[in-house]
């Protein structure tokens, strides 16, 4: 069976509250989207850039429902940094592969040969993995064996996190243009960051098509975040019994110029407002109230980022808790920031060292900019990734209190990941006391109540932190002191949980990381 990333289509279960475009939005670039998938167009590719919070994802879930219903998408995949199988590219050929045969009979028998005939497919080169799994079976349908021309989304490519993989999945991508029986059409959203704009100019123009979102008539945007913030704000309105007239046109119409073009803007604006509960016209207020004197989008989008910062430690708190607080709310948010996969606040809890019930209590405050659900079972994750690059960023997130020092963060995650895996690292973790047991034959049950999810995490992803810290190994640090006593241990863990090929490449890190220590020491 091919492993694939559960969480890449626009249908999956962690994004049924992801929003679509409300009618009567997004008109002309629905127009020219529809236009170019259903015509005979030899442009193969559509490529939606723009910049941070333009609404690109909103509208790639739009075209995927629309063509899902008409049952001509192939498949989908929603890159996503920091959300585990869909923060890269190792799983993008089999899981397009799987949606593919999910949707074509035809398409699923010639797939599932291609498997028999390769049965380490899943582990070989990207372009492999496409050849095997999607080009060739589909060049191998007959023409009206499949609905055609057959549509592919691929949102946010900018959050594939190796910047060769984005490169090399437009070359791929490309050669849909020789298929003859089908059409397949790519449609493909992202930021128009330098390796995306590289990867396009390898490509002949006449091979895809470019919208640039940001380009679009700004009384057309300023038009679409109206009818947005007029839709959620009577949404608002009657959740709370707030009488009618609120917000006025006035003040409807200053927000939607406060959001600068940014739809990311408005929806977090009204989220923050929504979170106010009684206090939404209050909360309204004080969004408005904000410095009208800025008008970059980049700087509108921080200041109420700022807002909502400020907001959760605004309490009646002493300047010895204000700042306890605040260090607590850099260090949870940092760390949601850089995790390389999604945790649930009870897991996020317990790799911090810290009560899971002050991790709740701050991620209750600040809904605004996270989706963090009532269970501490169910992952956490940003709202945006523009809010991940705000807090990053020194320039952007000019308090001090906030800003996440990155290597810093990455530097604390690997320590927390050290401390719990030589806490409850141990031979014989499943005491299975059969030590020629295979892996797959443990129970999955038995692997998560003797592995929980923070432990996976950490012994899964712990090189990738001391990697982004960028420390120095030494002889006496706690990474030798972790391997002189835990190395099988670790090794253990990682067969139970089906991730030894990640071992393995771990510990050619650490090779190379011990390397250019040595090398720095001379």
């Amino acid at each position: 069976m091919l492993p694939s990333a559960i969480n890449a289509a626009f249908n999956s279960s962690d994004k049924q509250h992801d929003p679509l475009c409300l009618p009567n939005t997004r008109i002309d670039v629905l127009k020219q989207i529809r236009v170019w998938a259903d015509e005979d167009d030899e442009r193969r590719i559509f490529w939606l850039n723009g910049m941070a919070g333009t609404g690109k994802s909103t509208i790639a879930r739009t075209v995927a429902r629309e063509y899902h219903e008409q049952k001509r998408l192939g498949a989908s995949f929603f890159f996503s940094r920091g959300g585990g199988d869909v923060g890269h590219a190792g799983k993008f050929c089999a899981t397009i592969a799987i949606q593919l045969a999910e949707n074509s009979p035809s398409l699923k028998r010639y797939i599932c040969e291609a498997i028999a005939n390769h049965s380490n497919i899943a582990s070989q080169a990207l372009r492999d993995q496409w050849n095997h799994l999607v080009f060739r079976p589909l060049s191998r349908l007959d023409a009206d064996s499949i609905p055609s021309p057959l549509i592919l989304v691929v949102d946010a490519l900018d959050e594939c996190e190796d910047k060769k993989d984005i490169q090399l999945i437009l070359q791929l991508l490309t050669e849909a243009k020789t298929l003859k029986a089908v059409q397949l059409r790519v449609f493909t959203t992202s930021r128009p960051e330098t390796p995306i704009r590289f990867g396009f100019k390898k490509i002949p123009g006449d091979a895809h098509q470019d919208f640039v979102l940001h380009d679009i008539s700004q009384s057309i945007i300023q038009h679409d975040i109206s009818n947005f913030l007029r839709h959620e704000l009577e949404d608002i309105r009657k959740e709370y019994g707030i009488p009618k007239g609120w917000p006025d046109e006035e003040n409807i119409e200053l927000l939607a110029q406060g959001a600068s073009g940014l739809f990311i803007y408005a929806a977090t604006a009204c989220r923050f407002i929504r979170e106010g509960k009684l206090f939404a016209k209050r909360r309204l207020s004080l969004v408005l109230k904000r410095d009208n004197t800025v008008t970059l989008p980049e700087k509108k989008l921080d200041e109420i980022y700022v807002t909502i910062l400020m907001h959760s430690v605004s309490g009646d708190y002493d300047e010895q808790e204000r700042r306890e607080l605040c260090e607590l709310i850099n260090q949870t948010l940092g760390s949601i920031a850089i995790l390389f996969d999604t945790l649930p606040a009870a897991s996020l809890a317990w790799l911090l060292n810290k009560p899971k019930e002050d991790i709740h209590q701050i991620l209750n405050d600040l809904h605004s900019v996270l989706e963090a659900p009532e269970s501490q079972e169910h992952p956490i994750r940003l709202l945006h990734p523009s809010f991940r690059d705000f807090l990053l960023d020194k320039q952007r997130c000019c308090n001090p209190q906030f800003w996440v020092d990155e290597k810093k963060a990455h530097g604390s995650l690997a320590e927390s990941c050290l401390r719990l895996m030589c806490a409850n690292l141990k031979k014989d973790i499943c005491d299975l006391r059969a030590p020629g047991t295979y892996a797959r034959e443990v129970q999955v049950d038995r692997v998560e109540q003797c592995l929980p999810t923070n432990l996976q995490y950490a012994c899964q992803y712990w090189v990738q932190h001391l990697q982004k810290s960028e420390v120095q190994l030494d002889d006496n640090g706690k990474v030798y002191g972790f391997l002189r006593n835990h190395l099988l241990h670790w090794l253990e863990a990682l067969s139970l949980i089906r991730k030894t090929s990640e071992g393995v490449l771990a510990i050619i890190s650490l090779e190379s990381m011990t390397m250019v220590s040595d090398i720095w020491y001379i």
